[in-house]
């Protein structure tokens, strides 16, 4: 399938090749008939991509300060290469989509293959949708004028925000797409309608549905008209859905309100508010979030979960389905506001010139009725590379392209497949980027391939231990990013393959990087030296993470002491050299529960305690060890610098931090090539099951 896509770096928008995503359960794979651009949101993006990198910077000033903190405590390169990752990622453009559902996820009871329906999709062939994020449209509502639905529900939840009374005055500033569609909204909810453009088309467009509009000039003052259309009383509310960087359009929309009324920020303005414009009148301010209650929430969007109408009456589905109502019913007309229709293999030439047009609104993408066939796989030349031993991935996520990927590829590894279930932009850039052989949706395409002799799991941390399993089984060498996995059951099986009689076993590797960093490997054989008991104290500051982030969650993430702290108990593991005998935890009260500290006794006397704390502050160092031994202390700075006190020839220091990614790679290699696993598989099972002991102690406290 082909799917648009835009540079973040460039700016430049082009059409990619991807295999036509998994339609997970719970989710709705759909064929896309038509899309509708998003003129101010996606004009927006298309601005930024074509700014310079100063130009990038003012307009995202917060950023800034981000990456001087990271320079500060990671180092210039890392920090350099972050940033250099991210503005090379192609962005997916579009988010009002239509089409006929193809396929059904399990747990998808009341849809079926044939339904036209709508959804958040992006400009793309074909799209797995949550079902949550999918309306069915009526009979009698057409492709063109249903792909106005999800664009519609915005205005629609910031109607729902204001609750407007029939006959109340509301100003509306900005009469672009969302704008005109909230207008004729407000009318046909028996609001008066005041609307304010600095372009007279879209005023008069908003005249001919009801509304007393204005074009704002140097003669026309919007509160002056407002106070004047309302006998000097102020309107009732105002919906913002200009996009300007001015603050003047807040301050002139607390102005034109009465006591008490409401403002609410649909589009993008400068928000220097002044106190006394809202104080003296107290008029309420609010933010409305794109489609309305569900949006951004993964459990609602992500897993299916629904709010309960007696406690959420309109989600964003269910706005959806209202904006597809008034379309079916003629409340909502929005034929006329079509100016532009353009097929999709033209679409990037119609970007080079989006928003020329004196009247540019509705612009449709059409993608032809034909059925087009489901290829989950692409495939492309083969590499030159002569290297002898080849690697597939399973996830494509920030991590395996800005990190490990970058490792493989300095280890000269040679790169088969890349298999990713989404429709996203990483895994092309990625199969791109390193010149993969394939691209596929379909994970089978790797764990079932004969000729696949070594695969590397990135994935989210639930599907970890199926995955690991499979692949092993099928005499695969796995790499798989920490954990290993998230129960008890998925270790045991995974012993007791390796305990079974008969073919050799393949390699398993986890991504504990640490133990490799070339300082951790110093501060080890500094550590051999003597023959004293140690005491370790780790100090991990983390940094918060939203309760709502998929780490936080039990059932995909585990927690960040299994996700994330089972590091820092290996790297005490491996500079310790000995079975962990004991093991405890104690919590911070939080929603979270993600600030704790984990005590370990080992067997050869030594003892080690972790601090992992997600309520620092992101300028002291992230990662810092100290270890008490024989009367003079070591301490290991943000893998950076590595000092003792009392050992004057214990001095090194890293231009920048090295957590041990490339030479776990080449470890992993060495292994591959020898026979023998980079770390010992009894190891991995026991920070495994350490990890998901102390983690299931945190949950029952």
């Amino acid at each position: 399938m082909k799917q648009l896509f835009q540079s973040l770096k460039t700016g430049k928008v082009k059409i990619e090749e991807l295999p036509v995503p998994y339609c997970a359960a719970g989710y709705v794979l759909i064929q896309t008939t038509r899309t509708l651009v998003s003129l101010g949101t996606e004009k927006m993006l298309l601005n930024f991509g074509k700014a310079n990198l100063i130009n990038k910077v003012r307009q995202q000033p917060e950023k800034v300060q981000q990456v001087l903190t990271k320079v500060k405590t990671d180092g210039l390169t890392p920090t350099f290469n972050a940033v250099r990752n991210k503005l090379g990622q192609p962005l997916p453009l579009g988010y009002s989509s239509v089409g006929v559902v193809v396929e059904v996820g399990k747990n998808v009871n009341d849809l079926k293959p044939g339904d036209r329906v709508v959804s958040n999709a992006p400009h793309a062939e074909f799209a797995s949708v949550s079902r949550n994020l999918v309306a069915k449209i009526p009979e009698h509502v057409s492709d063109e004028s249903a792909s106005f639905t999800v664009v519609g529900a915005i205005g629609l939840q910031g109607i729902r925000l204001l609750t407007p009374s029939f006959g109340e005055t509301i100003v509306v500033v900005g009469l672009g797409l969302i704008g005109l569609l909230t207008v004729q909204l407000l009318r046909a909810n028996g609001c008066q309608v005041i609307g304010f453009d600095f372009d007279e088309e879209k005023v008069n467009k908003a005249k001919s549905y009801g509304a007393k509009a204005f074009v704002v000039s140097e003669t026309v003052d919007p509160v002056a008209e407002a106070l004047n259309q309302t006998n000097g009383v102020g309107v009732d509310g105002v919906i913002i859905t200009a996009s300007t960087r001015s603050n003047d359009v807040i301050s002139q929309a607390a102005q034109m309100t009465r006591v008490r009324g409401k403002v609410i920020l649909v589009g993008v303005v400068g928000l220097d508010i002044k106190r006394s414009d809202f104080y003296e009148k107290e008029i309420t301010f609010q933010v409305s979030c794109s489609y309305g209650p569900g949006r951004y929430d993964p459990k609602y969007e992500d897993m299916g979960i629904d709010y309960p109408i007696g406690f959420a009456r309109w989600t964003e589905q269910r706005n959806f389905e209202a904006v597809l109502q008034s379309l079916e019913e003629g409340t909502l007309i929005v034929e006329d506001l079509i100016t532009r229709k353009v097929d999709f293999q033209n679409a990037p030439e119609l970007y080079s010139g989006l928003g020329s047009q004196s009247l540019e609104l509705g612009i449709i993408i059409s993608y032809g009725e034909e059925v087009k066939e489901l290829n989950k796989s692409i495939y492309y030349e083969k590499s030159s590379k002569s290297s002898s031993i080849s690697v597939s991935m399973i996830g494509a996520g920030q991590f395996a392209g800005a990190v490990l990927l970058p490792a493989f590829e300095k280890s000269e590894f040679e790169f088969q497949k890349i298999g990713s279930r989404s429709s996203g932009a990483m895994a092309p850039h990625l199969r791109e980027k390193f010149k993969f052989e394939e691209l596929t949706s379909d994970y089978d395409r790797v764990l079932e391939d004969k000729g696949v002799r070594n695969v590397v799991i990135t994935t989210r941390h639930n599907s970890h231990g199926a995955l690991v399993i499979r692949a092993l089984k099928n005499g695969k060498n796995v790499f798989v990013e920490k954990p290993l996995a998230l129960s008890m059951d998925e270790v045991d099986e995974i012993e007791n393959f390796y305990k079974k009689e008969g073919f050799p076993k393949p390699l398993l590797m986890v991504g504990f990087n640490r133990r490799f960093s070339p300082l951790a490997q110093e501060l080890k054989k500094t550590l051999k030296k003597s023959s004293a008991s140690r005491a370790f104290v780790m100090t991990i500051n983390a940094g918060a993470i939203p309760k709502d982030h998929w780490t936080q969650d039990a059932t995909v993430g585990g927690g960040r002491l299994i996700g994330e702290g089972c590091h820092f108990i290996d790297l005490l593991r491996f500079l310790s050299d000995s079975k962990i005998v004991d093991s405890s935890v104690s919590v911070m009260k939080s929603d979270c529960k993600d600030t704790f500290s984990i005590q370990l006794e080992f067997e050869n006397g030594d003892i080690g305690t972790i601090h992992y704390f997600a309520n620092g502050n992101k300028s002291f160092s992230k990662e810092r060890l100290e270890v008490f031994v024989g009367g003079k202390i070591i301490v290991l700075d943000n893998f950076k610098k590595l000092t003792g006190i009392g050992l004057k020839s214990i001095k090194y220091a890293l231009k920048s931090q090295d957590k041990g990614h490339l030479n776990e790679v080449k470890a992993f290699k060495e292994g591959l090539e020898s026979g023998s696993f980079p770390i010992p598989l009894e190891e991995i099972l026991e920070i495994s099951r350490c990890s998901i002991t102390l983690q299931e102690k945190i949950r029952n406290l």
